[in-house]
């Protein structure tokens, strides 16, 4: 025999299950990770006693000024992220949250992670050799470039690697440095012909830049809109799509001279 609820109970009934879902969302692991902003460093000068760029079979510049590549840190693939996490961090300018697959590619095993990064930063240090060498046109001449940065790993800093060189062996070609003793940030991945890639986590990245000195910074194009999401106050942006054009830009902030491009 049934018998028949009273609105109280049927309400409670109902809600029942709902209480378990929303119990289950609070508490359950999410695929997210949570990112802030990160460590910077000037290429041009040392990272933990260690010379980033060393260059030989040429003659090096003494540059002033800096360029500082910058990074976002984000919680281990294994910690675990839940909701409140999510909401807390919805609602915070120095906090992101992006899905885990799009800050770590290559799966959750802790180790091949960190395999995984090496490689591209092992990759990304080689294209911006061959792309600074090649934008010299001084890739014949014997030139060795070696670069280190430690516990750092991905291929956001290639444009910064590309810089750093033509600053050290070439400057703004005419005697000057690329900074014109700025501290200029930026982030981009490079191509061995010189293109720049877009990297994410940008508005990040900017906090980074202007909390270690940076008043330029540097930003692949297509992420110029992500870009002024939570722009630091008194840091300029400057979009760019090649090496060649993100010489071009800091030779004309440098000098005063020329159009210099922005989002």
């Amino acid at each position: 025999m049934l018998s028949r609820l009273t609105r109280p109970r049927t309400l409670a009934v109902c809600a029942a299950p709902a209480v378990a879902l929303l119990a289950t969302a609070v508490f359950a692991p999410l695929p997210f990770s949570v990112a802030q902003p990160g460590m910077t460093a000037d290429v041009l000068g040392e990272n933990k006693g260690t010379q980033v760029i060393t260059v030989s079979g040429a003659p090096v510049r003494e540059t002033s000024g800096q360029l500082r590549m910058t990074t976002i840190e984000a919680t281990s693939p294994d910690t675990r992220v839940g909701l409140p996490d999510v909401i807390d961090s919805w609602f915070r300018t120095d906090q992101a949250v992006m899905p885990r697959d799009s800050v770590y590619p290559s799966g959750d095993d802790v180790q091949e992670i960190e395999r995984y990064n090496r490689k591209q930063m092992k990759e990304s240090q080689d294209e911006a050799t061959r792309a600074a060498l090649g934008y010299l046109e001084r890739e014949d001449e014997g030139i060795e470039v070696g670069l280190k940065l430690a516990d750092v790993g991905g291929p956001s800093a290639g444009l910064l690697f590309s810089l750093g060189i033509v600053d050290k062996l070439d400057g703004d070609g005419g005697g000057g440095d690329l900074t014109g003793g700025r501290v200029v940030a930026g982030t981009g991945t490079i191509a061995a012909d010189g293109t720049v890639g877009p990297v994410g986590g940008v508005p990040l990245k900017t906090q980074a830049a202007k909390r270690d000195g940076a008043t330029v910074f540097l930003v692949p194009e297509a992420e110029c809109s992500d870009a002024r999401t939570e722009l630091p106050e008194g840091l300029r942006l400057i979009p760019v799509t090649t090496l060649e054009g993100a010489v071009d830009a800091l030779v004309s902030l440098e000098k005063g001279t020329g159009e210099v491009p922005s989002c």
